[in-house]
């Protein structure tokens, strides 16, 4: 079997269809394949079309380099196309929904909600993390902060003449 190698993915709402853009590693040609979804519409359920593209043995070696999370949104976008939404405005509910909001207080979110935003920052963290082997690995990198900001200011805990001998 052939090793394939990912690079780009989209999709064409109407028909609806996945196109992936491939390279083949032992060639190393470029290559795009357009993977139609049969059936999908503005009510079928994501998790299940993409177990079924999963299951496909004739996609299966591409579709599962690919993100789940990836896959999901564009097919939310077909979804959200489908019922009449613009492009723009689709992005912008999509990108609220399945993203995360540093201003966001997780602590409010249901246990479902709180799981979604979780596995998003855990692929985000694997996604930037640089490890041994890696081209741009560094051991033990060192930052200076920004002197010039605001002063800091010190409390009695910072002082050592002030602490409490017991400690």
């Amino acid at each position: 079997m052939m090793a394939l190698m990912p690079k780009k993915c989209g999709i064409r709402v109407d028909p609806p269809t996945l196109i992936v853009t491939y390279i083949e590693e032992q060639s190393g040609k470029k290559r795009q394949r357009s993977l139609p979804l049969r059936k999908f519409n503005k009510h079928s359920n994501i998790k299940s079309t993409i177990e079924e593209l999963n299951s496909n043995p004739k996609h299966r070696e591409l579709i599962q380099q690919i993100s789940p999370r990836q896959l999901e949104k564009l097919l939310r976008v077909i979804q959200e196309r489908q019922g009449g939404m613009r492009l723009d405005d689709a992005l912008n509910k999509i990108g609220a929904d399945m993203g995360i909001d540093p201003n966001e207080n997780l602590n409010k979110l249901d246990d479902r909600a709180l799981k979604e935003k979780k596995a998003i920052m855990d692929e985000t963290f694997e996604k930037n993390r640089r490890k041994p082997g890696d081209p741009d690995f560094q051991y033990e990198v060192e930052v200076d902060f920004d002197k010039d900001g605001p002063p800091i200011e010190s409390s009695g805990w910072d002082s050592e003449e002030d602490s409490d001998p017991m400690f």
